[in-house]
């Protein structure tokens, strides 16, 4: 059974607690409003929140408990995962502190997994300080794909536009001997699949970038868009996948191009977050699909630079929220259309 609006719970990892991440979590549920979409569960404490609140203009009231099954509805609860105090020092980069963002994240990913939480939506973290010997992970998305079901793609979403990535996280040097055929049929079902079951769109259509300036020109500046992308392409759009490709990147995006795909596959970082952010103008979310359960998050940092100033705006986070909250509400009608399918009685001659 779907839940009701108000108890869908929001499970929510602090972050960097040096950077923006609390003053961006706090005013989003300033509005009452949002206690009427979702249930927030802030992985934390709240002492060191109320204290953290002096620093920017916020009215929010905090809920503080001690066990996840005391969680609140109507209510910002604030898990006291840790009951010492902190150093906490706007702007700073500090390797203690990334010792807490790691603490709240795996909680809350635990959370997940147990279903205490219906969806995660991260709060910013600095990926240099987070490094431990008990976490070895670039970022979120890592080791949520270690430790969650299914295969991790990142996507960036604001509202129809759809970005999503063959590869992530890697040197550009390390680009072209990561796309194999297998990756690139990976990535591509877990896109359609995504569309399907979490954005409700029946038959997507997805573009897929070329990895070379000007998909290679023949092979002139490249051969991997002819000998790799076209083939696996070809083969997926035989078999019933609509997906397109591969364009040439320069010109996708300033042609609107875009405009005429359910998303949109880069082979590389920089190569789809450039124009995603250049488009979304600060309101687009970091979503990881492919994995059996949610998690959101902005599309922004740590922002040291305006930390504690009261300067962060929030859009990103608050679009993160809705955008766990709209995801889960699909996927979970998705799943009850999928067990009870629609029977069509044969019609009597």
């Amino acid at each position: 059974m779907i839940k009701s609006a108000e108890n869908i719970i929001v499970g929510i990892s602090i972050g960097d607690l040096n950077g923006i991440g609390s003053e961006v979590v706090l005013k989003t549920f300033e509005d009452s409003r949002m206690l009427e979409l979702c249930t927030p569960v802030i992985f934390a404490n709240v002492k060191i929140l109320s204290f953290l609140k002096k620093n920017f203009t916020s009215t929010v009231l905090m809920h503080g408990i001690d066990r996840l099954d005391q969680i609140t509805p109507g209510k910002v609860n604030v898990f006291n995962l840790w009951k010492e105090g902190l150093d906490v020092n706007a702007g700073v980069n500090d390797a203690k502190i990334g010792e807490y963002a790691i603490k709240s994240f795996v909680a809350a990913t635990a959370a997940l997994k147990e279903g205490v939480i219906d969806v995660l939506v991260t709060a910013p973290i600095n990926k240099y300080n987070i490094q431990s010997e008990d976490f070895k992970f670039p970022g979120h998305t890592d080791y949520l794909d270690q430790e969650l079901e299914g295969n991790a793609l990142m996507m960036m979403v604001q509202d129809n536009l759809r970005v999503g990535l063959l590869t992530d996280h890697i040197p550009l040097s390390e680009v072209a001997s990561h796309l194999t055929e297998d990756l690139i049929k990976k990535k591509i079902e877990t896109v359609r699949k995504s569309l399907i079951q979490d954005f409700s769109i029946n038959k997507p259509r997805i573009a897929v970038l070329g990895l070379n300036p000007h998909c290679g020109d023949g092979g002139v500046i490249g051969k991997e868009d002819d000998e790799i992308l076209k083939p696996v392409i070809k083969k997926l759009f035989e078999k019933g996948t609509l997906v397109f490709g591969p364009f040439a990147a320069d010109g996708f995006f300033g042609s609107n191009q875009y405009d005429k795909y359910d998303a949109v596959i880069a082979t590389y970082h920089d190569q789809g977050l450039i124009p995603f952010k250049t488009l979304s103008f600060g309101k687009g979310v970091n979503y990881t699909a492919g994995l059996d359960k949610i998690r959101t998050s902005p599309d922004h940092g740590t922002a040291y630079d305006i930390a504690g100033k009261d300067e962060a705006d929030f859009g990103s986070f608050k679009e993160a929220v809705y955008l766990a909250i709209d995801i889960y509400r699909s996927r979970n009608l998705y799943a009850e259309i999928s067990a009870k399918p629609l029977k069509i009685k044969e019609k009597q001659l």
